[in-house]
């Protein structure tokens, strides 16, 4: 009895599983079609309301307002609502200004002809040429000023100043904090001088290859910078000298105080040079349309090089206004600057370095072409670093979440990985600039000028007086 008993549940438990087993076959093979039931009945309905309603109750409304207003001004006009206090923009703007895009370079054919891949072609760049040790770089390119703390990570920037050892290029230490580890990781340095209360030491300028006085910057013109609690670590304010900055904040005031008149601006040229025994002395300033009184102003001061940071400058965070409405784009900035000294008769004593929104070995080449020594890279080394390590931020946060220094992926960043990837990158941009030399006919980055360019747009013809195609 008991034995049929259990025959019988093993019967109805095997006929359940199979009913089970039916009913999922038959609901797997029919969700297709009960799919396209439902969202069929969604979309009509939802058409229905679309095509409908008033427009003043309509949903698409929103797209009207969003589209007049544009998505980017309405995220961070929201952003200003929630926070009540300047918008602090990341990288820099994205206004679209004639840039070096509008350009071509005229390859040689006939009348010039280009040169075979095996006809060597000179990058080794000078930079401050008539000071006592000028800064001699392999490549005309050098890595902006991204400061420790005040932007980028500890272990970033070092991989910063490795990557560009690798490429035989100067790095630059910013607005951030100076630390022996990098003078001893550095191949060349540039020490920023500015009047933070860490500004660099003595000590700190002595060992310095070129010392650059930070007057501006493309977007941030002259202001100073507020850098809030939240901003900050332990180990940052501890290496700013001012561990009450984690309750209290600090500030970096505009420009440097030693800069108040000429005047005084020469006796800091004088002083900066003495200390550092030679090294070239620089001054950045951001690109204004007073520009070329302040160039006559940083001549008459001594300056041995010249940086000008176009509005296209990047920016680790900025008040937007800043970012998005003051300066001269880059291209305008470079060819106003480059006349200038050439005006003057000052273009064998005096190097120009161009800084903004340059991105690619192309516009690295044009720049020289116009008349630039070097230029700057910022937000392209940035990304270089970064490279593959971005897998580490994506899809939930941003790319400089590995970067910044209270970013909040930095810890995964491996400092190693990102300086071998810079230096890639580093390489790269300066073969493909040979290749362009090469394809001009020319033996050195620093012999490719003017007459090689064309331009396609009128507004670019303009600005740089080269022949319109």
């Amino acid at each position: 009895m008991a034995s049929n008993h259990t025959q019988a549940w093993i019967q109805f438990g095997l006929i359940y599983i199979g009913i089970l087993l039916l009913v999922s076959l038959a609901a797997y093979l029919t969700i297709p079609w009960w799919w396209r039931w439902a969202f069929e009945r969604v979309f009509r309905r939802s058409v229905r309301i679309l095509f409908e309603e008033p427009y003043t109750s309509n949903l698409a409304e929103g797209l009207t307002a969003v589209q007049k207003f544009g998505v980017q001004w309405m995220i961070e006009n929201e952003i200003r609502s929630q926070e009540g206090r300047p918008l602090a923009k990341p990288i820099g703007t994205t206004r679209q200004f004639p840039h070096f895009d509008g350009l071509l370079f005229s390859p040689a054919q006939l009348q010039r002809r280009p040169l075979n891949h095996q006809v060597a072609v000179v990058s080794k760049t000078v930079i401050g040429r008539r000071a006592d040790r000028p800064m001699i770089v392999s490549m005309p390119i050098l890595i902006s000023a991204m400061g420790y703390g005040v932007a980028l990570s500890k272990p970033f920037v070092r991989a910063l100043m490795k990557g560009a050892a690798m490429a035989g290029i100067a790095s630059n230490t910013g607005q951030g904090a100076w630390l022996p580890e990098f003078r001893a990781l550095a191949k060349h340095l540039v020490v920023q001088v500015h009047d933070a209360p860490w500004r660099p030491s003595r000590e700190a300028l002595r060992t310095a290859d070129m010392i650059e006085v930070r007057l501006g910057q493309g977007a941030h013109a002259g202001c100073g910078t507020v850098i809030y609690p939240e901003d900050l670590t332990k180990n940052i304010a501890n290496d700013f000298g001012s561990p009450d900055a984690l309750t209290t904040g600090c500030y970096i005031p505009a420009g440097v105080s030693e800069a108040s008149h000429p005047g005084a601006l020469r006796r800091l040229v004088r002083h900066l040079r003495s200390v550092s025994e030679g090294a070239p002395v620089a001054v950045k300033i951001a690109a204004s349309h007073n520009l070329e009184h302040d160039l006559a102003i940083a001549v008459r001061a001594g300056f041995d090089v010249i940086v000008v940071d176009g509005a296209q400058g990047g920016t680790h965070s900025s008040p937007a206004i800043l970012v998005d409405d003051f300066g001269l784009p880059t291209l305008v900035a470079l060819c106003r600057a480059q006349k200038f000294l050439v005006d003057h008769g000052l273009r064998s004593r005096i190097d120009l370095v161009i800084s903004g929104g340059i991105r690619t070995p192309g516009d690295m080449l044009k720049a020289l072409a116009l008349g630039a020594d070097a230029v700057y890279i910022g937000t392209a080394a940035l990304f270089a670093a970064t490279h593959t390590q971005i897998v580490n931020t994506i899809p939930f946060e941003p790319p400089t979440a590995i970067a910044w220094a209270k970013g909040s992926k930095r810890r995964s960043f491996d400092e190693d990985r990102g300086a071998q990837s810079l230096g890639n990158f580093l390489t790269s941009c300066v073969e493909e600039m040979k290749l362009g030399a090469r394809a001009l006919g020319k033996t050195s980055l620093h012999d490719v000028d003017a007459t090689d360019l064309v331009a396609w747009q009128e507004d670019v013809a303009r600005i740089t007086g080269v022949p319109l195609v």
